[in-house]
């Protein structure tokens, strides 16, 4: 059994500034790799054969993204732009190149927005209307949809002494105006802030009467900037801009200072959204008086501000795309199969005992991962149900099936991770409402997040209690199980299982693990487990031993493990990295990183997948986990990887997750030896391939035919 890739072509090794030598060793740049895996997404929002709708989901998913960034990443950068941090991670020239690298993404958001999109839209039907293009009767029914349902929600705030700039929020659309003439006081404060509500749509459909036969929608911004005046009776509305405000959102709580984490965390929450400022976005015609203005009054240096071609939040544009009915505009739709290894009509239980099953998500549905949980609920002989959630989402079927379980009598033990970033609110939800009806709720462990996903189920046979367990890549959550790939691992194997029962013991009591027979588990010994693997495979390369790693994940940037695959590498061991998101790791350096690939697939689905294969001669091994390959996950979370053993399965997911992706030609990316990232087939010299549109042509349900026109 062993995986077979192409290597791509040596470029030569370029001095970039991408680079840095922090005692790092040449490693990429994290921030930078981001952006990078950034600049791969919005590839798909300029692809002419993709659907229109689905550009402009994409150029959403990007701005969302970038939200993200501002919201986690920048806060170091702007500390060090004040002054110099002391380790040389973060200073003032990190800064203004990660600024120049953001400033031409975002350039180019816009321009693909307003001189590509924009018209592919009208092309198809699709209009976003200016004031200025709008005819006497769609103004008339503006001015109505603006006084009925704007104009009583908005609050202008002239500011003056007794006035101060008001608190905005995180990423809260607002205006500021600069006033003519004199206040009903005499007083000539020529400075207003309008804060705009987020209940309000941020983009509004017009009657079909008014469309003339088309899809017309108009900008809540433009609304609002046509009828200014009517908010300052009496002055002069002069320069004027929207503007919206990124905060750091990094939620930080002392855990070892806190009684109750809970209600600490829920504490912060409240506090999230008034962060320190990290960017700032105006029009693209914003004054600079304005602007400076607003610069000092967030204290932001000039790198951070953002001057835009349209809407300061382009993700709100999602919303009309699900006002819109116009599935010609979209992929066609998806519809996955049933896990084919999971046979309804027999129980699930009586399955496992002969035979473990995996699914490939979402190619095969997360129907599967319910109809496990389903059965355990059901089954008068289950006993008792664990079960990690780490994003569980705010509708979750799951979560109804654990309070079923409780309903009937079984004992149910929870770890809710709280910490989970942009999700505590929800989890602390969950975690309430699972208490509340008399659920075991732990909240793992003070300093370590649990990310870790695992679901055991406990059930008498005979005169003894037998386990079942679930484990999986990805998340326990429906919603995005429709479009992450990742696999789903059934199993009744009494070792892996009792392995699984102690993880929740070591996060629930806190006890000590005992030694683990089949889990690698992070803190402990994930880390150094990987790393003996890594080395055991060199060691084998360098007795001129066939041998190959193949890893695919998320993201790579955990220092140990990087020069653990370098000096592999040097060994002579081929290794094929498949990494979604960042990656340090320089690939194909001559004299360094000769026998190192690494590429990243950017498609319809979102990689999510952590696979890690090591062959030796004939012999292969292959973990699949929830951690990827960072230093928090290795070091700071609870997590696990867990072997195949069946190597019928094995082979599966070699073919589906390795092999494929090894040989797509249409989605994936290589990094090049200068530290950028090149299309592969670019010149479209070679046979088109994509490993997601073979899977999903593999597991896809058929559905009624559906016209993909990109617009």
């Amino acid at each position: 059994m062993t995986v077979h890739g192409s290597s791509d072509s040596v470029s030569h090794w370029t001095t970039s500034k991408a680079f840095h030598d922090a005692g790092r060793s040449h490693l990429l740049d994290r921030d930078h790799s981001l952006v990078a895996f950034n600049e791969r997404v919005f590839s798909w929002a300029a692809r002419p054969d993709v659907p229109v709708l689905e550009r402009l989901r994409y150029l959403c998913i990007v701005s969302s993204n970038l939200d993200e960034f501002f919201e986690v990443r920048a806060e170091p950068h702007l500390t060090a732009k004040r002054a110099d941090d002391r380790d040389g991670t973060y200073t003032v020239e990190s800064f203004q190149r990660l600024s120049v690298a953001l400033h031409q993404l975002v350039h180019r958001q816009y321009a693909l927005y307003n001189e590509s999109l924009l018209p592919a839209l009208e092309q198809n039907g699709v209009r976003i209307i200016s004031h200025g293009d709008r005819n006497a009767a769609q103004r008339l029914w503006v001015k109505q949809y603006f006084l009925r349902e704007v104009r009583p929600l908005l609050i202008p705030v002239g500011l003056d002494p007794a006035h101060p700039f008001p608190q905005v929020a995180n990423k809260a659309l607002n205006f500021i105006v600069r006033l003519g003439g004199h206040d009903a006081f005499g007083r000539s404060n020529e400075i207003a802030i309008v804060k705009v509500p987020r209940v309000l749509p941020r983009i509004i459909r017009l009657p079909d009467k008014l469309a003339g036969g088309k899809a017309v929608f108009v900008a809540l911004t433009s609304v609002i900037r046509a009828h200014l005046n009517e908010l300052f009776l009496g002055r002069t509305v002069g320069q004027f801009s929207q503007f919206r405000v990124t905060r750091h959102s990094d939620l930080a709580v002392d855990e070892d200072d806190v009684q109750n984490l809970r209600t600490a965390l829920r504490q912060g929450l409240v506090h999230r959204h008034y962060g320190e400022a990290v960017r700032l976005e105006v029009s693209s015609g914003c004054s600079e008086h304005l602007s400076h203005f607003l610069l000092k009054q967030f204290d932001l240096p000039e790198l951070s501000l953002f001057r835009v071609s349209g809407p300061v939040n382009l993700v709100r544009l999602t919303q009309m795309i699900d006002l819109l009915d116009r599935p010609d505009l979209c992929f066609a739709p998806y519809k996955p199969c049933f896990p084919r290894q999971m046979d309804l009509a027999v129980n699930v239980f009586e399955q496992l005992k002969h035979s473990d099953v995996v699914f490939h998500q979402p190619y095969e549905s997360f129907d599967g991962v319910l109809a496990f949980l389903r059965a355990a609920v059901n089954d008068p002989d289950v006993l008792a149900i664990k079960q990690t959630i780490y994003r569980a989402g705010t509708d979750s079927t799951m979560m109804d099936l654990l309070r079923e379980a409780v309903r009937k009598g079984k004992e149910v033990t929870v770890v809710v991770e709280l910490k989970a970033r942009f999700d505590e609110e929800a989890n602390i939800n969950w975690a309430e409402m699972l208490e509340s009806i008399g659920a075991q709720v732990v909240y793992g462990i003070v300093g370590l997040k649990t990310h870790a996903k695992m679901l055991l189920v406990t059930r008498r046979e005979g005169r003894s209690l037998k386990r079942y367990a679930h484990l999986s890549t990805g998340n326990y959550n429906p919603r995005t199980a429709k479009l992450y790939t990742d696999f789903s691992y059934l199993t009744a194997d009494p070792a892996l299982t009792a392995d699984i029962d102690n993880v929740f013991l070591n996060v629930a009591s806190q006890i000590k693990l005992p030694r683990m027979q089949r889990l690698w588990v992070a803190p402990f010994y994930l880390h150094r487990r990987l790393i003996e693997k890594i080395e055991q495979v060199a060691q084998a390369a360098a007795l001129q031993k066939d041998t190959r790693i193949v890893v695919k994940m998320n993201a790579l940037t955990d220092e140990a493990l990087m020069h653990a695959l370098i000096k592999a590498g040097q060994q002579g061991v081929q290794i094929d990295l498949i990494v979604r998101g960042a990656c340090m790791l320089p690939a194909q350096v001559p004299g360094w990183t000769d026998n190192i690939r690494v590429r990243s697939v950017i498609g319809r689905m979102l990689e999510h997948s952590r696979v890690f294969y090591f062959r030796i001669g004939q012999e292969d091994e292959l973990y699949l986990s929830s951690a990827d390959w960072m230093n928090r996950n290795m070091l700071r979370r609870v997590e696990i990887a867990w072997p195949v053993t069946d190597a019928r399965i094995r082979q599966r997911i070699v073919d589906e997750c390795l092999t494929a992706y090894l040989c797509d030609t249409k989605d994936a990316w290589s990094l090049q030896a200068n530290g950028h990232y090149q299309r592969v087939n670019a010149d479209g010299s070679a046979e088109v391939h994509g490993a997601q549109e073979a899977l999903m042509a593999l597991h896809g349900v058929a559905t009624s035919p559906r016209s993909t026109t990109a617009g």
